[in-house]
């Protein structure tokens, strides 16, 4: 991956128009946002349907649903005209509930309910797809000569704004600061707070052993830290500063230290061990910070709660640009695995469940690959073309 910033937080309009469903005449589909495009199409055109797993699909869908069934039925679903009223989804959410386990059902129950639908932007099918994971540290709940790196907790005086309250295109925007003398102000960056900038606050939740791995465990947004006694505190994604994403990759692109294709996790992170004296700069031009939380305990074969709210399934969940698509929507994903790992076609039924600092445009997603050494093996260096659709309820795809 380009190492995408997993800093949750994080389309506005399409236009309904006329659609073909079970056999009508198309007219013109819906319309996104400028330069992006909506194509109605059959499950047979998705190359690999329904994947190797849709009842996993089918699962992350439902886990989804508490949301869609609390909200308004009259309400549009994420706020956009093309996904329809929340009824649709609901009714849908319904029905999968009741839906029999088995990869055979959960096919059925997508086929019999959704309409996909081809996604453009500008005329260009294919976009980049990137992996995350959630990493493992070592640390401690208290500081120590090998523990002396914090993870810091959510600040008292970090003020986030929802846009989208004040303004309908602004839905799924954000800003964040402090406020000082009325006014509100960007907060401390990367490098002020490593400096010392929180340090009056108290706000250290753990310590570890690596500022490397902390770095990227922030852009990974959660993950595992493994204690002294052998066990092992989930934490996730409390907030972030407010600051923007700035990929330090381009930076080593740019220096010509890495070339484009070059640029991973892994060779970033390899860039930054060899050059000790460079790194924690190299770092600080990176000046968004995320802050951490406890999580409960949750079966280890789930993820971290993502920006939906409830743990990520490998291999099913995606981070997706909430400024164009609902949360809790269904996509389908045709992509390939990195030559590094043999660049095998990846093509998964998965739902959108999560945003990202770097997840920008109609077609770009990033995909949880799991946790730990063999889901960073293949998240580090996964930087695919590939093609997306988005899953609507028959009921709620405009008709013709």
């Amino acid at each position: 991956m380009t190492v995408p910033s997993r800093l949750h937080a994080p389309a506005r309009r399409l236009l309904a128009g006329a659609v073909l469903l079970l056999g009508a005449c198309a007219a013109e589909p819906p319309k996104p946002e400028p330069g992006m495009a909506l194509k109605p199409a059959a499950f047979t055109e998705l190359a690999g349907w329904p994947g190797t797993s849709p009842s996993a699909a089918l699962r992350a869908f439902v886990a989804g649903c508490g949301r869609i069934e609390q909200a308004d039925p009259d309400a549009r679903f994420g706020g956009k005209d093309f996904a329809g009223k929340l009824s649709a989804w609901q009714d849908a959410c319904r029905q999968a509930r009741i839906t029999p386990t088995g990869d055979a059902s959960a096919q059925t129950f997508f086929e019999a309910w959704f309409q996909p639908f081809a996604i453009t932007d500008g005329g260009k099918p294919e976009g980049l797809i990137t992996g995350y994971y959630e990493p493992v540290l070592e640390g401690s709940r208290e500081p120590s000569e090998r523990f002396r790196i914090p993870l810091h907790a959510r600040p008292a005086d970090l003020v986030t704004v929802d846009l989208g309250q004040f303004a309908e295109d602004l839905q799924g925007r954000r800003v964040a600061g402090r406020v000082e003398n009325g006014r509100l102000v960007l907060y401390p960056d990367r490098a002020a707070i490593d400096q010392g900038a929180l340090s009056d606050q108290q706000l250290e939740l753990l310590w570890v052993d690596d500022p490397i791995g902390k770095f990227f465990l922030q852009i990974q947004g959660s993950g595992r830290v493994r204690l002294p006694d052998g066990t092992v505190q989930r934490i996730g994604y409390a907030d972030q500063n407010g600051r923007l994403y700035h990929a330090i990759g381009r930076e080593l692109v740019a220096s010509g230290e890495l070339s484009k294709d070059e640029v991973s996790l892994q060779t970033i992170r390899a860039w930054l061990e060899a050059h000790p004296d460079q790194a924690e700069a190299l770092m600080w031009r990176n000046p968004s910070y995320v802050f951490f939380q406890p999580l409960p305990d949750l079966p280890d074969d789930q993820g971290a709660p993502g920006a939906l709210g409830i743990p990520l399934t490998a291999g099913h969940s995606l981070a997706v640009d909430r400024s164009i698509w609902p949360l809790g929507a269904p996509m389908w994903l045709d992509t390939h695995l990195p030559p590094e790992v043999g660049g095998a076609p990846l093509r998964t039924l998965a739902v959108a469940q999560d945003t990202g600092g770097a997840i920008k445009g109609a077609v770009r997603a990033d995909l949880f690959l799991g946790v730990g050494p063999t889901a960073e093996r293949i998240a580090g260096p996964m930087k695919s073309q590939g093609r997306m659709w988005i899953l609507l309820p028959k009921a709620a795809a405009p008709t013709s």
